[in-house]
């Protein structure tokens, strides 16, 4: 997948995703409209499909709530990056079919860098500085789930298939 860079630092937690007043709305659609909209106005009117997330440290932390995780969905992101999450967002995001990474270098990414990720390896090609960095990629049962579009999805295949 390749899509442009959208860097956010530490500690992102789930209130700056998607703030609590838009938790009126369930959708994808719907939420996507207020992606990010207390720390990053300009994001849920700027982004592109298949653009990427690229975070620091502890992404995802704060409250359990799965409409993070479903706003970045409506927002068309391909993935996240950072260089950790907090559990649940982790686990949130994979069920709802938003691929997330763990990369230490996330540092060296800028804000509009073009990337190019690699799911099933976690190689990821800064095409704008030619640099290459290493992920841990998702394992890949974990990977069929994203790829189903979520934990429901995936679920619904496998009963279909027997």
């Amino acid at each position: 997948m390749k899509g442009r860079a959208w860097k956010f630092g530490d500690d992102v937690d789930t209130d700056a995703v998607i703030p609590g007043r838009y938790l009126i709305f369930n959708t994808p659609g719907e939420l996507a409209k207020y992606t990010f909209e207390g720390v990053r106005p300009d994001f849920a009117k700027n982004v592109h499909e298949n653009d990427i997330v690229v975070a620091g440290s502890n992404f995802g932390c704060g409250s359990s709530r799965e409409h993070a995780p479903l706003a970045l969905k409506g927002s068309k992101v391909s993935c996240v990056i950072a260089k950790s999450f907090a559990r649940i967002f982790f686990r949130n995001a994979i069920n709802i079919g938003i691929p997330v990474l763990e990369c230490p270098e996330t540092d060296r990414i800028d804000d509009g860098d073009e990337l190019e990720v690699e799911l099933s390896t976690g190689v990821i090609q800064n095409k704008t500085k030619g640099e290459t960095y290493q992920a841990i990629p998702l394992p890949d049962f974990v990977r069929e789930i994203v790829d189903e579009g979520g934990l429901i999805d995936y679920a619904r295949k496998l009963v279909s298939e027997r």
